[in-house]
């Protein structure tokens, strides 16, 4: 999918990346922290959703403290690389609330999946549910994170 890179001035990348610090903000603080007026920022942050430059605003989680402190990341290789089996499978892996992100890759596996479970039986669990039953997957190689040094989410807009 290729996007129309958007054009940000400065007051724009201020917006962003103050917003990906704490998206809570109210559009009161949020001004004061850009140096803009209130409805500047309103009309600003409107626009930067509407063309997709936003993608959504979230709360992150600390996994550990609602009980899925298991983050497993899967390569996968399929049999076929088709463009409608790899899209096909994307679209089977999407659906499960687990799969927090999945990439596909090149050169190596299709895929890279971060998936966050409750424990060694759930990601079994899960592994079984997606992968055994595709007739399409050649090869699925798990890693278990023992340590999580570093998690950021913000993209740096300079």
């Amino acid at each position: 999918m290729t996007r129309t890179l958007i054009k940000l001035d400065e007051l724009d990348k201020r917006i962003l990346n103050t917003l990906q610090d704490d998206a809570s903000l109210s559009n009161q603080d949020l001004a004061e922290r850009v140096h803009a007026s209130p409805p500047t920022c309103l009309r600003r942050v409107k626009r930067l959703m509407d063309e997709g430059v936003i993608h959504r605003q979230v709360t992150i989680l600390s996994p550990e403290t609602v009980s899925l402190g298991l983050t497993a990341i899967v390569e996968i290789s399929l049999d076929h690389q088709a463009t409608e089996r790899l899209e096909e499978f994307e679209r089977w892996v999407s659906k499960e609330s687990a799969v927090q992100q999945c990439y596909r890759v090149s050169p190596g596996p299709d895929f890279v999946l971060i998936m966050q479970v409750r424990d060694m039986a759930s990601y079994h669990a899960l592994a079984h549910r997606l992968f055994a039953t595709q007739s399409n997957i050649r090869n699925v190689r798990s890693f278990f994170s023992i340590l999580r040094s570093k998690f950021e989410t913000k993209i740096e807009i300079s």
